[in-house]
């Protein structure tokens, strides 16, 4: 026996791409049916874990800081800093669309659904040379992406008081159904039960993510020209793993493009208490550590600080003798810079504990030091280099770490004070005081000082490796979100949305993201979809 549904449109996956194509449908007067492979509760997909920072442009928010931006300006960093292919036809008009509309479409939407900002800019992605964010663009949700998940869930909900809503958990979709050419829903299951389901719909949505929560995808696509680490972290979702996309193009032939193209992050290790194996949790870098190879030696020439160019620091990592690294530094940098992304670790964001987060801000976040500290064997603290090194051995099982090549490397680094500012000539040491230029990061970048500084202990080390986070490749679309085939003509009845899209037109972000691009292109994707569904309007 079998489950048979019907309505208007399906949409395969719960993540925020697949919520806001619903909600959008939905206020449109059509009938909605939602699948999605996880639990209830852990329906909105990794936007639920994320930290919820969005590049947005012009908003005004930056015109009250002055922030000189317009979509010319963002398209040009854009293109530049993803290195876009001018041919690629439909990655250029995405990117383009995003510059042009991520007002509109993201910053004012969000705000008539309740959702609010930060009332502050943060500049990430400037590129080692300055050609990332020529200005401060990213957006921090109040509340993180769990209070933008809980929003748009409760408007989902709202909005389908009359039953036209049918939501489907622990349903893994195998594969589409076709009709006259056009498809017209899909066959799954529910892992619960194991009972088979059938679902029949006019349009159907992929929302179901992109394939960096599978390694063996992830390395199946890894471009052969890029170095690849031997052991990487996990910390996409992971039931994001490419089934559904690649059963698309393969079996009805849709162009899937820029699958080798990924946004991973240089600096990750285990979760404490993992929710799924290879679980691990990305930190926000502290700029002010030195990043240090396994025999705890400085990463160089040109030494390795975060906020500048991701795409880069990934190469650098991936490129390594061993797949881990180390990052140095003591508790005066870690209680003002050291940080993790996603809403679990940044609570005062999350519970919007403004005078809380506002004091910790200012005077330092020794609560989730001490917290890694006590919870994580990757976090190592002691009161001297010696000390560190004989743990990082401990926990590397190896000899690697001479106490005397780290004590030379903290040693080198810093001669550069002793004779004050006047002769400082050190790379890192540049970024530094051009990121402490901008407010919001002088708050969390420490003043320029010596490592071994009086006072400034303990020393810490973190165990770091790659880590994996979103796919920047995808099926190709054009500006409705319809599934293109291989000569560029729309699948009937088939669009995709979020991060199965490569976020728009299978890979709008080329080989960079300005960072924070991910679930604003989720939102427009989603929109453009519903739109076209609803009114059978196309860009």
């Amino acid at each position: 026996m079998s489950r048979h549904l019907a309505s208007d449109a399906l949409i395969i996956g719960g993540g925020i791409a697949g919520i806001v194509t619903a909600l959008e449908l939905l206020r449109a007067g059509q009938s909605v049916i939602l699948a999605d492979r996880d639990s209830a509760e852990r329906f909105g997909g990794l936007a639920l874990w994320a930290f919820g920072g969005m590049a947005l442009v012009d908003t005004p928010l930056q015109r009250k800081m002055n922030i000189p931006d317009s979509p010319q300006r963002a398209l040009n960093d854009w293109i530049r800093f993803g290195e876009l292919n001018p041919d690629d036809t439909w990655p250029m008009q995405w990117a383009r669309y995003y510059a042009e509309h991520s007002r509109a479409e993201v910053y004012d939407w969000l705000q008539q659904q309740g959702v609010k900002f930060m009332p502050a800019v943060n500049w990430v992605e400037r590129g080692r040379f300055g050609d990332g964010n020529s200005v401060p663009r990213y957006h921090i949700v109040w509340g993180t992406s769990r209070e933008l998940v809980r929003c748009l869930i409760s408007a989902l909900y709202q909005a389908s008081r009359d039953g036209r809503l049918t939501l489907l958990h622990h349903h893994r979709i195998t594969a589409l159904e076709q009709q006259n050419g056009s498809v017209c829903g899909a066959v799954g299951i529910n892992e619960e039960t194991g009972e088979d389901i059938l679902l029949r719909a006019a349009n159907v949505v992929i929302a179901s993510g992109g394939i960096n929560g599978s390694h063996q995808q992830c390395r199946a696509n890894w471009p052969a020209e890029r170095p690849m680490p031997k052991t990487m972290l996990n910390g996409a979702h992971p039931f994001a793993d490419g089934q559904m996309h690649h059963w698309v193009a393969d079996n009805l032939h849709a162009s899937l493009t820029h699958t080798g193209e990924m946004w991973n992050y240089a600096a990750g290790f285990p979760h404490p208490y993992p929710h799924f194996a290879g679980h691990g949790l990305s930190t926000i870098p502290c700029k002010s550590a030195l990043w240090l190879n396994h025999r705890g030696e400085r990463i160089g020439p040109q030494p390795l600080v975060t906020g500048f160019d991701t795409h880069w620091l990934c190469q650098q990592v991936a490129a390594q003798e061993k797949p881990w690294t180390w990052h140095l530094l003591n508790w005066r940098i870690a209680r003002k810079e050291f940080a993790i992304s996603g809403a679990e670790h940044n609570q005062r964001i999350r519970d919007k504990q403004f005078i809380r987060f506002v004091l910790e801000t200012l005077t330092g976040n020794d609560r989730l030091v001490k917290q890694m500290q006590r919870e994580s064997p990757h976090f190592l603290v002691d009161d001297s280099l010696a000390g560190l090194a004989q743990q990082m051995n401990s926990l590397t099982r190896s000899h690697d770490i001479d106490a005397a090549v780290l004590q030379a490397t903290a040693d080198a680094f810093d001669a550069n004070f002793r004779g004050g500012s006047r002769l400082q000539n050190d790379d890192q040491i540049r970024h530094i005081l051009h990121a402490r230029q901008w407010g919001p990061d002088r708050l969390r970048t420490c003043r320029p000082a010596p490592l071994q500084k009086a006072g400034a202990g303990p020393f810490i080390a973190i165990h770091m490796q790659l880590i994996t986070r979103k796919s920047l490749g995808g099926l190709k679309t054009d500006l409705s979100s319809r599934v293109l085939d291989q000569h560029d003509q729309p699948l009937p009845g088939l669009y995709c949305v979020g991060e199965a899209a490569g976020f728009g037109g299978g890979g709008a972000s080329g080989k960079r993201s300005l960072e924070g691009t991910f679930l604003p292109g989720c939102i427009m994707t989603a929109r453009a979809a519903a739109r076209s569904i609803a009114h059978g309007t196309d860009h």
